[in-house]
């Protein structure tokens, strides 16, 4: 795909469209070790403020991307970009899934109306 993700700017920029969804989506972008994009998972979910996160089929793709590193967002449908006790939870078993694989949880960001909440910024990652 080529392109590269340095900065909050580029994040924001890829995961920008989770603002319109009306339900949770939750986006894994894979990158390889000069923050190049190699690919994306999103996830829908069924619920309206619940995303559903695959941690074993986001371990599975980054092996398979050969990714150093993965970056998660997530949409927040009613406006509020503060990440919940459930966010903060998921970001955990993710970051510790992925550990165990040599790969790196870059960040968990919570998207919401054109505002972003980044989980390292808070030094949560």
């Amino acid at each position: 795909m080529g392109r590269f993700i340095l900065d909050s700017d580029a994040a924001l920029a890829l995961f920008a469209g989770l603002a319109r969804e009306t339900v949770e989506v939750a986006a894994f972008a894979f990158l390889d070790g000069d923050r190049r994009l190699l690919g994306m998972r999103h996830t829908r979910s069924t619920l309206r403020d619940a995303a559903d996160v695959p941690i074993r089929a986001v371990a599975s793709d980054a092996l398979a991307f050969g990714a150093a590193a993965v970056l998660m967002a997530h949409n927040h449908p009613s406006g509020d970009p503060a990440p919940t006790q459930a966010d903060h939870e998921v970001t955990r078993r993710l970051a510790r899934a992925l550990e165990a694989l040599d790969v790196e949880l870059l960040d968990h960001l919570v998207i919401a109306h054109g505002s972003m909440t980044s989980f390292r910024a808070l030094g949560l990652l």
